[in-house]
């Protein structure tokens, strides 16, 4: 492992565009469960209530639960160790982006700048019919469905629901990103999710490095990475740091 960190390090150091491709799994360390596998939130609720047609019917119904699981259980969640080690590495000139899969904002507080959020950001509530955006901390979720100042319209969180496309930008800006990379730098993700997997997989197309950090071995491990920096999130890109900086 020692070895395989040396040679990341080498790798990130030499490299002239790098990025990082973020999944669940670093924010599990915060406290925020994943939606699949065995302690998955979809073991737990229907993922209709997320479904984008579902919800336009029944609004009332998915707002219980979305405020449930995004502004009761996320809510109190932070930045661990591997959202500030990409941080920091952005600001020491050592990574260009990150691309992630989180709605939960973390990279942001941690203080990363570059971030294309593919699925959204759940601190953002939207009406669909004015555009109006709203932060959430100044939403009053006693009262649900929340509901657009100017037009009375039910306010939808402002991430990706089944049966609703990428964001144009986001999805522009993080292929843009694939295309130049020389290292991705993959961390918590494990290659499930399309079409964000495309992401990283474009990247090694293009001749990109790929470095994976995760405990198992995931899609991406046989499929498409050069290094794989065995363990969880913060502690391994603890380890990393020490050897960049």
């Amino acid at each position: 492992m020692d070895l395989l960190l040396k040679e990341s390090a080498n790798i990130i150091k030499k490299s002239k565009f790098t990025f990082s491709f973020t999944g669940a799994g670093i924010s599990v360390e915060s406290g925020i469960p994943p939606f699949r596998g065995e302690h998955g939130l979809w073991n737990k609720y229907d993922p209709q209530v997320l479904d984008l047609g579902y919800f336009l019917n029944n609004s009332e119904r998915s707002w219980l639960y979305i405020r449930e699981i995004f502004y009761d259980f996320f809510a109190e969640a932070k930045p661990n160790q591997a959202h500030r080690v990409l941080a920091k590495m952005e600001s020491n000139k050592l990574l260009n982006a990150i691309v992630t899969q989180n709605i939960d904002n973390l990279h942001y507080e941690a203080g990363s700048v570059t971030v294309h959020e593919f699925h959204g950001n759940s601190k953002k509530l939207k009406c669909l019919k004015c555009g109006q955006v709203y932060d959430a901390k100044y939403i009053d979720f006693e009262n649900i469905p929340p509901k657009c100042a100017h037009d009375g319209e039910v306010l939808k969180p402002d991430f990706i629901f089944f049966g609703e496309g990428i964001p144009h930008d986001a999805y522009a800006d993080s292929f843009a990103a694939a295309e130049k990379a020389e290292v991705c730098i993959i961390v918590g993700s494990t290659g499930e999710v399309t079409p964000a997997s495309y992401v990283p997989r474009t990247a090694k197309q293009a001749g990109t490095t790929i470095i994976e950090i995760n405990p198992d071995e995931t899609i991406f491990t046989s499929s498409i990475t050069d290094i794989h920096l065995k363990g969880k999130a913060a502690e391994t890109l603890n380890q990393l740091q020490e050897i960049l900086f």
